[in-house]
């Protein structure tokens, strides 16, 4: 009876995590000789791993990553020009910590979203917060915010995340609109946190197509300080899946 009480008390403290794990250490043979401290020890160590574990499914959930990558599933044998020791640097979280940058840029099919996904995945699980758009989808939205009233809303939920990833950034030159938000987005993340871009345009030529040279000065200064550059190169992985 007892324990039944204290089962419905961890419950309604809302310490789910102890409680799903209270029977089943009390039923547990190896756990009888453990003295009160102890046993106590290890639902306080449950409900620690509880919570951090449904952080983490939250984290993930609200980055909406396109893939589900790791770094440590990074193919370094096909030849592409990806240097395995600038990847080690990123597996760290000080690039994080340091509000640096990460540009992908290279072909299609090279494995760039492969990539910012996999940075993403480890943020996430390192337990800082992430947002993935393709940069078509993103400036759809922000375009859309300015009807509806919504659009300072928007810029601050992006500014806000502590690593944010762009893919597909300058599949075409931007328009106006565009130039002003992308700004406005760097220049307020700008030493408050980390952006991840993939393009397949090379990093040399986004000043011409930002297409504007003001606001291009702003954001490539702003966007290539302090930036880890990863340059990919070959054929697309999507042609020899096909063959």
């Amino acid at each position: 009876m007892l324990n039944e009480q204290t089962l419905t008390t961890l419950n309604q403290l809302k310490l789910f995590g102890m409680a799903g794990s209270f029977q089943e250490r009390l039923t547990n043979s190896k756990h009888a000789e453990l003295s009160h401290g102890e046993f106590t020890g290890l639902l306080v160590q449950d409900e620690k791993t509880y919570r951090e574990n449904k952080r983490l499914k939250r984290l993930l959930k609200n980055a909406r990553l396109k893939l589900q990558a790791s770094l440590e599933d990074i193919d370094y044998k096909t030849s592409r020009g990806l240097n395995k020791q600038v990847l080690l640097e990123l597996s760290s979280v000080q690039w994080i910590d340091a509000f640096r940058n990460v540009l992908l840029t290279g072909p299609t099919g090279v494995g760039k979203t492969y990539i910012a996904c996999a940075l993403g995945n480890f943020a996430a699980r390192a337990g800082y917060t992430v947002l993935y758009f393709r940069a078509p989808r993103l400036f759809e939205i922000l375009h859309q915010s300015r009807g509806d009233g919504s659009h300072l809303k928007q810029l601050a939920k992006l500014v806000k995340s502590q690593l944010l990833i762009i893919d597909d950034f300058l599949l075409s030159p931007l328009s106006d609109p565009e130039r002003k938000d992308f700004l406005e987005i760097v220049e307020d993340r700008y030493g408050s946190g980390s952006t991840v871009i993939a393009s397949q345009c090379p990093a040399k030529e986004w000043y011409q197509n930002i297409d504007d040279p003001t606001l291009a000065d702003a954001i490539c200064d702003r966007i290539f300080h302090n930036a880890s550059k990863i340059d990919l190169r070959g054929d697309s992985y999507r042609k020899k899946q096909g063959k």
